[in-house]
C-alpha cells in the first residue's frame, strides 16, 4: 500500500463533487437523484451540511495537533519534533471523515460538537495505519514527499548522523509515530459530546478498525511466502483496507445518529463491498495503470511478489509454459520493465485482468444494492460514490 496512487480519497472527492476521472458526471448524476425522490436542492443542501461539517472536523484535528504538540514541548525537542512530523502527515481529501459525516448528517444527525471528533478519529487513525505501512515497507516518501520516518533521517543527515544509527531513530520514529495518532484517535472519541454508549460504541469500533487492519497486514506481509493459491486476495483487502477505510467510518456516523440494527447492516456491507472493489482496482492499476496518472509504478508490486487477485487469476488460467513465466519473473527484486512486460502479457492471455474487473463489477453491485435501501440523501451519496468506482474500475 505503499508509494504514490489514484486513491479512495481523489474517487471520494469526486463524487462528492459531481465528477469523474473521465470528466463531469452531473448529467448522469441529475436524473438518477430524480429518480430516487432526490432533488437537486436536496442534494446541494447535503453537500454544504457536509463541508461545514470537514470544516469542523477539520478544526478538531487542527487543535488535537496542536495541543498534543504544545504538551510535548515539556519532553524536549525529540518529542516535539516527533509530534511536529505527525501532524504534517495528518490531513488529506478527508474520505474517512467524509464517510462519517456523511452517514451521520444523511440518518438525521444534527450536533457536529458529537460527531466532529468522532470524524477527526477516523482520519487520525488512517495516519496511523499510513506510517505504520510505510515502515513495514522501508518506505520513506509517500505522494512525492517525505513521510514521517524521511523527516526523521532528514533531521539527523543535517546533524550529521547518516550511519547505521540513524536507522534505528527512523525506525523508532515511525513506530511511535504511528502509535501517537492510534492514541490520539481515541482522545478524540473521548472529547466528543455523545453520550457514554454512543462514545464507548464508537471506541469499540476503533478498536476492530485496528486489531482487523492488522490481521490484513501480517496476510499482506506473508503472503509472497506462499503460493498464489494459497492466499485469499479479496480477504487480504477485506481485513487491510475495507474495514478501516470504509465500515468503520460509516457505522461511527451512525451510531451517533442513532441509526437501527437494519441500516448498521447495509452500511456494513456496503462498506465491506465498496472497500473491497477499491483494493482489486488499485491492485489493477498496479499493474496496467499509466503511471503518469496513478503516480504508481507498474512494476513494484511485480517486483514484490504482491499476492493479488490479478496474479491469482493468471496462475489460475496459466498453462504450463506460462506458469513458468510467471515463475521466472513474478517476486524478483530486479525484475526489469522487460520482464515486467511479459508478466503482463501472460496476464492478457490467461484473461486475468478481465477476471478482475467481473469481481470488481459484483462488489460494486453488491454495494449499490445496499445504498439502493438506504434513505436520502445518505443512498443517493453513496450510490455516487460506488459509481465513481465504477468508473475508475473501466
Amino acid at each position: 500500500m505503499s508509494g504514490t496512487s489514484t486513491t479512495i480519497d481523489d474517487v471520494a472527492e469526486r463524487s462528492a463533487s459531481g465528477t469523474s476521472p473521465h470528466g463531469p458526471r452531473v448529467a448522469v448524476a441529475a436524473p438518477r437523484e430524480s429518480a430516487r425522490d432526490h432533488g437537486s436542492a436536496t442534494h446541494e443542501r447535503f453537500a454544504a451540511r457536509l463541508d461545514e461539517a470537514l470544516a469542523a472536523t477539520q478544526t478538531a484535528l487542527d487543535e488535537h495537533l496542536t495541543r498534543g504538540t504544545a504538551r510535548a514541548s515539556t519532553g524536549g525537542r525529540p518529542v516535539t519534533d516527533l509530534w511536529t512530523d505527525l501532524a504534517d502527515q495528518v490531513g488529506g481529501k478527508l474520505v474517512r471523515p467524509r464517510l462519517t459525516l456523511a452517514a451521520y448528517l444523511g440518518l438525521g444527525g444534527r450536533d457536529l460538537r458529537e460527531v466532529a471528533p468522532v470524524a477527526a478519529a477516523q482520519e487520525l487513525l488512517h495516519t496511523a495505519m499510513l506510517v505504520h505501512d510505510d515502515l513495514l515497507d522501508h518506505d520513506e516518501t509517500r505522494r512525492g514527499r517525505s513521510n514521517l520516518a524521511g523527516a526523521t533521517r532528514s533531521r539527523l543527515a543535517e546533524a550529521g548522523i547518516d550511519d547505521s544509527r540513524a536507522d534505528v531513530h527512523v525506525q523508532a520514529a515511525a513506530l511511535l509515530g504511528g502509535d501517537l495518532a492510534i492514541a490520539g484517535a481515541f482522545e478524540l472519541v473521548l472529547s466528543s459530546t455523545a453520550g457514554p454508549g454512543e462514545k464507548l460504541a464508537v471506541a469499540g469500533q476503533l478498536v476492530r478498525a485496528v486489531q482487523v487492519a492488522v490481521a490484513g497486514e501480517v496476510l499482506d506481509v506473508s503472503g509472497p511466502l506462499l503460493a498464489p493459491s494459497d492466499v485469499d486476495p479479496e480477504l487480504v483487502a477485506e481485513l487491510k483496507t475495507a474495514t478501516y477505510t470504509c465500515v468503520v467510518p460509516l457505522r461511527s456516523g451512525a451510531i451517533l445518529a442513532g441509526a437501527d440494527a437494519a441500516t448498521c447492516a447495509l452500511l456494513e456491507t456496503y462498506g465491506r463491498a465498496l472497500g473491497v472493489a477499491f483494493q482489486l482496482v488499485d491492485d489493477l492499476l498496479g499493474v496496467f495503470g499509466d503511471p503518469r496518472v496513478t503516480g504508481k509504478s507498474t512494476v513494484s508490486d511485480l517486483r514484490e511478489g504482491k499476492r493479488t487477485l490479478l496474479l491469482a487469476c493468471a496462475y489460475r488460467g496459466a498453462e504450463p509454459a506460462n506458469v513458468a513465466l510467471l515463475d521466472q519473473h513474478v517476486g524478483r527484486a530486479d525484475l526489469t520493465e522487460a520482464g515486467a512486460a511479459v508478466v503482463r502479457a501472460v496476464m492478457r492471455r490467461t484473461a486475468a485482468p478481465e477476471a478482475v474487473r467481473a469481481t470488481v463489477t459484483r462488489h460494486l453491485d453488491e454495494a449499490r444494492a445496499a445504498a439502493a435501501e438506504l434513505p436520502a440523501p445518505l443512498g443517493p451519496y453513496l450510490l455516487d460514490l460506488a459509481d465513481s468506482f465504477a468508473d475508475r474500475a473501466a
